[in-house]
């Protein structure tokens, strides 16, 4: 079934509102079998119409977001009603419920999912409200008017150890030699997600070869992100986390208590950024600094079990690096960073080199934190990996 997606809002075109419905929609209809052919965007304008007309004969499944407010720019009803020579109007019964309803706190709203024409979805604007309201009452309908034989599985795999061509090498040929399997990849700082899309029987088959090929290099098949799986493994452990940071700027520290349920395993954050800092707040000897410098083996060491000791935690994490664009020398360039983990039986430090600009370079590094202790969470020595010249960085173990 052809599938399309018009968004209207002028607001959008601007680039004052980034667009996260197709992301959304995209991700919800592919196990009903549908994929966008094509999605497009328009204003408050003539441009819906132009657009509708288009679009409206020629799919089967139209979704139309927007433009259903209360304000003079909200026109989509009226573009949609002109279009299929219907006449908009106002049903007193229904606003009279509506008024009393909301004179109740917590009542739950049944709208009834029967509609003008079941290939025809308008849905509003706002993320918050579009996507309960799709899950609710859009995804029902869908299911009803779809043929089970065209349903299909998704699965999405994350590896936070390999680049992508490694992935490719790794997976690719095995995984593709099974009849009726899609398969992508997505690179992005410090991660490559594998995607499969397919019937059941074909995604089991994939999922074998996945699984034992890639072992625990995956960190995630349930679409987490590395720190959820990091707090997840804490709490299952009842161990508890600092971190000391420096070149990260306490986006380690940021990354974890975003996640629900940070507050019973994280202890403390400490941003070191300068030498005098790292001496003050975590007891870093001056003259280990003098001599090895503050991008070292030893002094990342020394901040992370000095944190674990400052903490009484159970693990702590220490970064110190050169993020650029200047400060790099030729025993240690722009892109060294220094990552120790310090737990209760050892101190382990590792020398990764991610030459890339300065945000990246703090996202790759913060990514590879957060592996290595996920790895000794597991009790599982780090993958020895080094990325080919085509790889996003992901860890280069030294």
């Amino acid at each position: 079934m052809r599938a399309a997606l018009l968004n209207t809002g002028t607001e959008l075109l601007l680039g004052d509102v980034h667009d996260a419905h197709l992301a959304f929609i995209a991700r919800e209809i592919l196990p009903f079998g549908l994929r966008f052919e094509e999605r497009r965007t328009v204003g408050d304008t003539e441009a819906i119409r132009h657009a509708l007309a288009e679009l409206f004969p020629s799919c089967e499944i139209l979704f139309v977001t927007g433009g259903l407010g209360p304000t003079g720019d909200d026109i989509t009803r009226e573009m949609v009603a002109d279009l299929l020579a219907l006449e908009l109007r106002q049903s007193p019964e229904l606003l009279a419920s509506l008024r009393q309803r909301l004179r109740v706190r917590g009542i739950r709203w049944n709208i009834n999912p029967r509609i003008q024409s079941p290939h025809l979805f308008l849905l509003p604007g706002p993320p918050r409200e579009l996507q309960p309201m799709f899950r609710a009452f859009v995804a029902p309908i869908l299911r009803s008017i779809v043929p089970a034989s065209v349903l299909v599985e998704r699965r999405l795999y994350k590896i936070a150890d390999k680049g992508e061509s490694l992935v490719e090498e790794a997976i690719g040929d095995r995984v593709l030699a099974i009849q009726g399997i899609e398969l992508g990849y997505c690179a992005r700082p410090g991660e490559v997600d594998v995607r499969i899309v397919g019937k059941s029987k074909a995604i089991e088959q994939a999922d074998a070869v996945i699984r034992s090929t890639l072992g625990s290099s995956i960190f995630s098949a349930a679409d987490e992100t590395l720190e959820q799986v990091i707090v997840k493994l804490l709490t299952q452990r009842n161990q508890t986390l600092a971190v000391a940071e420096s070149c990260t700027g306490g986006l380690v520290a940021n990354r974890i208590t975003n996640v629900p349920g940070a507050s019973e395993v994280f202890l403390a954050g400490y941003v070191c950024y300068s030498n005098q800092a790292k001496i003050n707040m975590l007891d870093v000897d001056a003259q280990l600094i003098e001599k090895h410098g503050a991008v070292s083996e030893q002094v990342a060491r020394a901040l992370a079990e000095h944190a674990r000791e400052c903490a009484r935690s159970d693990d702590a994490l220490a970064t110190t690096g050169v993020a650029g664009p200047g400060g790099g020398s030729p025993d240690k360039p722009v892109g060294t960073v220094y990552i120790a983990l310090a737990a209760s039986d050892e101190t382990i430090v590792k020398k990764l080199f991610f030459p890339t600009d300065r945000e990246t370079f703090k996202q790759i590094a913060t990514q590879a934190a957060l592996e290595l202790l996920r790895r000794k969470l597991l009790d599982s020595a780090p993958i020895h990996s080094e990325p080919t010249s085509t790889d996003v960085p992901i860890l280069a173990w030294s």
